[in-house]
């Protein structure tokens, strides 16, 4: 079986390529492994969803079985622990859209044809997957860390989760028509911006252990 592991950062993924088999850095953003029966490729994009889409665009075949999308993210739900592994099922491209005053309209506002919201139905699913609470996301540029602007982003969209790439990737596997999952650990909760309240090192230990529990199930 042939995965694709994609993420933003090595650094998110560094314990997992610990236990990889056969590592060759094939140049550029692509890692080639094993691990156990498995192929892997894994796809080190750069931070932000125009390098994942790229990247994802041009990586991406039908030689893949599957694509999982692994990194950390921000939680709007104070309810959702540090550190705690989620399955981002649906998300969305929160600023695509328009300004009007106080108003943002939408692509559908606008009547203007395009993607905005991307629910997986791409049928990846396993006994690890479904163990994996699911939650809505945003993907955006900028990380929220300002009270007026995350109460409307909250009203607007009612996030649990944000991320810098998500969305980018689900678009990128919905096109190629490959099954896929978007995995996200809990680094911080999205409030303004405190980084003595983070814990990436316990969202990165538990993503990467999670990982590899799905890959030992498959």
């Amino acid at each position: 079986m042939k995965i694709l592991i994609v993420s933003a950062t090595e650094f998110e993924i560094a314990p997992m390529l610990e236990h990889m088999d056969n590592i060759h850095r094939a140049g550029g953003p692509l890692i080639n492994c094993t691990y156990k029966n498995l192929e892997i490729d894994i796809l080190v994009t750069g931070v932000g969803m125009s390098a994942t889409a790229f990247y994802c665009g041009k990586w991406i075949s039908d030689s893949h079985e599957l694509a999982l999308n692994v990194g950390i993210c921000g939680s709007f739900n104070s309810n959702l622990e540090i550190g705690a592994v989620v399955n981002v099922y649906e998300d969305c491209f929160s600023e695509l859209g328009a300004e009007d005053g106080e108003t943002f309209l939408t692509l559908d506002d606008l009547k203007l044809n395009g993607v905005t919201k991307i629910k997986n139905n791409s049928g990846a699913i396993n006994i690890e997957i479904e163990k994996l609470p699911k939650v809505n996301g945003i993907t955006v540029n900028t990380s929220h860390g300002n009270e007026e602007s995350i109460k409307k982003v909250v009203d607007r969209f009612h996030p649990i989760v944000e991320s810098m790439e998500g969305v980018a990737f689900m678009f990128a596997c919905e096109n190629e028509r490959i099954p896929y999952v978007q995995i996200r650990a809990v680094s911080n909760y999205v409030e303004k911006r405190n980084k003595d309240k983070w814990n990436m090192p316990l969202a990165i230990e538990n993503l990467n252990k999670k990982v590899l529990e799905i890959l030992d199930s498959l």
